[in-house]
């Protein structure tokens, strides 16, 4: 079967014009393959995509970025000496589970156009408890990840950190950036964490009463360490006689990790040698002190509930923790352990942190690590992980130093290498005091965050709460130093419980995050064709629960991801993609005039914008996607046009209007229909 049989199969593209579609790609005509399904283009045969991508992007130049030892990187970003271009970017997130390999990700860019050109990968490294990718286990790339297919056809990329390299190269020359996650925590019995005790915080549990939690601690972690090491063997490493040297920077992590848990491509021996570990630890009541969310953050306590009590596969017993003195938002994850940033004040009896005693060898850890990361793969930006923790009691200091945000630091250092590598924050932007101390915009100025992720994909298009948080993200963009994001939807809110807010308004969506030039905005892989779900559809038609892997249970997924089947949302949003692919290299550097901004009490649902630099254009939107509206009064330019007529250029519904004309007082518009974008143009 050649390339164009195979796009005939899927069915979704008209075989008629299949030749002219390829060549539109591979001529550069076209960024991506109008018309290609998302989960079409990921079962590609390399023996068709090869030759595709090939001619795309020239022998030369695909040759290179197949070389796992060159650094291809995205030359119109990597000569910026600012991350200002993070503030306007359109960007897609990609669980590289929900597509099976590295190698998938650059299959499903043939279908991404130029305007959604930054790619954030969801986290890369080996998971921990039930998989899940934000429980990192060691800093090794996620095997999971490889591509026996690309092997095969590449024999030299026989590891998958290999086939990142060349995934990343391949996105680049595509005219990509990439973006990691940066995470402050890890699994709790991480490599990381056994490897470096003293870089975490510990407590010793009881039964059900926690009977040690001083400040250190991690000394006799320590010491319960080196002991298993002197039983269980250091694997062939020759081990300093003493505790102190062991876990000195002079003997070092990588040769502590050889000896707890053997070799890199020995993965069930490295496993089995974790469990044991964990075991023994766990005999002696050692474990990680959990990670925390929301005020009050610290003063910990074992939940004695019966339903706190969980069983593992290996017999072991856990207990669940909660806050002594909670608040709406405080959540304990018991998987997971935060960094020790800080010592603790009075031995930690209070649970108090002292914020002016940072310990700066655990934040020179946490940026080198990062550092490493993004050099060897050539990555552009972070997702900051968690960016609304703000843990001082008293609020966002007046004045902060290095060591006020460790997502901060890590951008700082890597900024050193690449003065365009950006801070994607993963903030709701809840009020003050909810999901942070103080006020989380000015936590994620002074932690100097370029974007941040916000919460319009967790509200109903059109709802009084969606038009109050988009009029706040508006004027939170207009008058501060971080951007939110329009965000359409995440794979976090890619789930059962959620199907509500896609229920309609997905065409408003994409419109707005693509045409709101200075404004960024986020969408995650598969929203392109989500089926509208009136009840929940089986567990494996949601990104999130791919997040982990779960066998049994209510979050259980049996088999791969299934992609949505929408073909009429694909569609209409197909014809947004390509008004874009024309009209948005016209318009990216602009600025939004507001003509009809989100209505603030939630009442009116028609918004309509101009542009400062390009009066040119009208855009205009019905954020009621259930009813028509009528008798819409556009405001005046301001003669920026001169008052001139706007011809229709574009209706997502198809509407065939007559040109708006200007009445002196504004321009009568007589009916939008539910849900629908338009963009009008001077005659």
């Amino acid at each position: 079967m050649d390339l164009e049989a195979f796009f005939v199969s899927g069915k979704q593209l008209e075989p008629s014009r299949v030749p002219e579609i390829i060549n539109s790609y591979t001529s550069k005509e076209n960024s991506f393959i109008p018309g290609l399904l998302p989960g079409m283009a990921v079962q590609i045969p390399n023996s068709l995509f090869i030759p595709l991508l090939e001619k795309r992007l020239g022998q030369g130049d695909f040759a290179k970025a197949l070389d796992p030892d060159a650094t291809v990187l995205n030359g119109q970003y990597a000569n910026l000496n600012s991350p200002a271009w993070l503030r306007r970017t359109n960007m897609v997130g990609i669980n590289v589970r929900t597509i099976s390999n590295f190698w998938n990700v650059v299959k499903y860019a043939l279908t991404l156009p130029a305007s959604q050109n930054t790619i954030h990968l969801l986290p890369i490294w080996e998971p921990g408890v039930v998989s899940s990718l934000y429980g990192i286990a060691s800093w090794n790339i996620n095997s999971e990840f490889f591509s026996q297919e690309l092997f095969d056809s590449y024999p030299h990329l026989d590891t998958v950190e290999r086939q990142l390299k060349v995934t990343a190269n391949l996105l680049h020359a595509m005219g990509k950036v990439i973006g990691l996650d940066v995470i402050p925590h890890t699994d709790r019995y991480s490599e990381i964490v056994l490897a470096n005790p003293h870089y975490f915080e510990w407590l010793q549990r009881k039964g059900t009463r926690i009977i040690d939690h001083s400040n250190n601690l991690h000394e006799k972690v320590q010491a319960a360490i080196f002991d298993f090491l002197k039983k269980a063997g250091s694997n062939g490493v020759i081990c300093p006689p003493e505790k102190s040297a062991f876990f000195s920077s002079g003997f070092g992590e990588q040769n502590r990790i050889h000896a707890l848990f053997g070799q890199l491509r020995d993965y069930g021996q490295r496993q089995r040698r974790r469990t044991d570990l964990m075991n023994f630890l766990h005999e002696k009541g050692f474990e990680p002190v959990p990670a925390t969310m929301a005020p009050p953050y610290r003063g910990l306590q074992v939940d004695d509930s019966p339903g706190a009590l969980s069983i593992d596969k290996g017999g072991r017993e856990w207990r669940d923790y909660v806050i002594e003195k909670p608040e709406p938002m405080s959540r304990v994850f018991g998987p997971l352990t935060r960094y020790k940033f800080y010592e603790n004040k009075n031995d930690n009896r209070d649970w108090e942190v002292d914020f002016s005693k940072p310990r700066k060898e655990v934040w020179e850890y946490v940026q080198l690590a990062y550092a490493k990361v993004c050099r060897e793969y050539g990555f552009d930006f972070m997702r900051g992980d968690m960016s609304h923790v703000q843990m001082r009691p008293e609020g966002i200091p007046a004045e902060v130093d290095e060591y006020y945000d460790p997502l901060c630091a890590v951008k700082h250092f890597i900024q050193k290498e690449k003065p365009w590598f950006g801070y994607f924050a993963e903030s709701f932007l809840a009020p003050a005091g909810v999901m942070a101390y103080g006020d989380e915009v000015d936590h994620l100025e002074m932690a100097d965050a370029d974007t941040t992720l916000g919460d319009l994909q967790s509200m109903v298009v059109g709802s009084p709460e969606f038009l109050q948080n988009f009029r706040l993200y508006l004027d939170i963009l207009s008058s501060r130093k971080v951007s939110p994001s329009f965000t359409i939807m995440t794979g976090d809110k890619d789930d059962p419980r959620f199907d509500k807010f896609y229920a309609g308004g997905n065409e408003a969506r994409l419109f707005i995050g693509l045409f709101l030039p200075d404004m960024p905005s986020y969408m995650g892989l598969g929203f392109e064709c989500r089926d509208q779900h009136h009840s929940p559809a089986p567990n494996e038609h949601y990104t999130k629960l791919f997040v982990f892997k779960i066998d049994n249970g209510p979050k259980a997924t049996h088999g791969e991801y299934v992609w949505g089947k929408n073909a009429g949302l694909f569609s209409n949003l197909l014809k947004i993609r390509l008004l874009a692919e024309g009209l948005l290299p016209k318009i990216k550097d602009c600025t939004t005039n507001w003509l009809l901004p989100p209505d603030p009490t939630g009442h009116k649902k028609i918004i309509a914008w101009a542009l400062a630099e390009k009066p040119e254009y009208l855009f205009v939107v019905n954020l009621d996607w259930g009813n028509d509206m009528a008798n819409i009064k556009i405001p005046s330019l301001q003669n920026a046009t001169g008052e001139k007529p706007l011809d229709l250029i574009f209706s997502s519904v198809g509407s065939t209007a007559h040109a708006l004309v200007f009445n002196g007082k504004n321009y009568p518009l007589n009916e939008l229909k539910a849900g629908e974008c338009r963009v009008y143009s001077l005659k």
